[in-house]
């Protein structure tokens, strides 16, 4: 198996595009509602973002930059994770346009905003699932040479969860009817209906 190395400090990997992304893939993709302390809705996709705990819930997401989802959490303490199905990969694609900080992505994708029942931020009507989530931190993070890196990581605990009944199926989330999107690198995108199930081994004691 032939193999190559490139050191991340010079990039020089030999190939069209950065590979990064691509090998930590699949990636789930937040969909973060916001709202800002003028009102001001924001609605935008995260591709860096995963649950880190169950007990307590709770998820993160790392913004490349100091965006307007990152700016609203700081200003209000709260935001809404959704859910991306397959049936919303337009809307969510719109909604990472580099847009205006005043411009609503929910009017612009057409999208119904609905006020969270917990916390003062919008989540996505349409969606088969959403997070209500109350921020815990949000900081940049170091490098080895005790610089800051140029992104903003939010951390925030599940207050509340809406789930539509049409992507159960005996009592459980059925992947087939969620379809959920996740970002494989470079401009691919996978669907994670092609789920399978595996248990987990017992090792017998030595």
């Amino acid at each position: 198996m032939s193999k190559r190395f490139y050191t991340t400090d010079s990039n020089q990997h030999g190939l069209p595009h950065d590979p990064f992304k691509a090998i930590v893939a699949p990636r789930p993709i937040g969909w973060i509602g916001t709202k800002g302390r003028a009102g001001i809705r924001n609605l935008a996709p995260y591709s860096f973002f995963n649950a880190i705990s169950d007990s307590p819930k709770m998820v993160m997401f790392s913004s490349s930059g100091h965006k307007d989802s990152v700016r609203n959490i700081e200003e209000t303490g709260v935001f809404t994770a959704n859910l991306v199905s397959r049936n919303l990969i337009d809307q969510m694609n719109l909604s990472s346009a580099l847009v205006a900080y005043d411009v609503d992505e929910f009017s612009l994708t057409g999208l119904t905003p609905v006020d969270g029942e917990l916390v003062d931020a919008p989540y996505v009507g349409e969606a088969y699932a959403a997070l209500e989530c109350r921020m815990t931190d949000v900081y940049r993070p170091k490098t080895v040479d005790g610089g800051l890196a140029d992104s903003w990581v939010v951390f925030g605990q599940v207050m509340g969860i809406h789930l539509s009944d049409e992507i159960l199926k005996d009592g459980n989330i059925d992947m087939s009817l969620a379809r959920p999107v996740a970002r494989m690198g470079y401009m691919d995108y996978c669907e994670g209906s092609d789920a399978f199930q595996l248990a987990r081994p017992k090792v017998p004691a030595a």
